[in-house]
């Protein structure tokens, strides 16, 4: 389920307060500066670092910008 571009306007990441991305081909939402991927729950966003998963280089080159 695609997360709304006013929605992801006002989320930010909790660790740098940098921008997320939705990554949708896993549903996660990535913030590039922590390469840190946050799930998705049920169309929820769980914005928890200790939720989150470290985003390798190669993985973060395909999320869209």
């Amino acid at each position: 389920m695609p997360i709304e571009a006013k929605t992801l306007n006002i989320l930010a990441c909790p660790k740098c307060k940098g921008k997320l991305v939705h990554y949708a081909e896993k549903d996660e939402l990535v913030c590039r500066g922590e390469q840190l991927a946050y799930p998705i729950s049920e169309g929820i966003p769980v914005l928890i670092a200790d939720k989150a998963r470290e985003v390798s280089n190669e993985e973060l080159e395909k999320v869209p910008s």
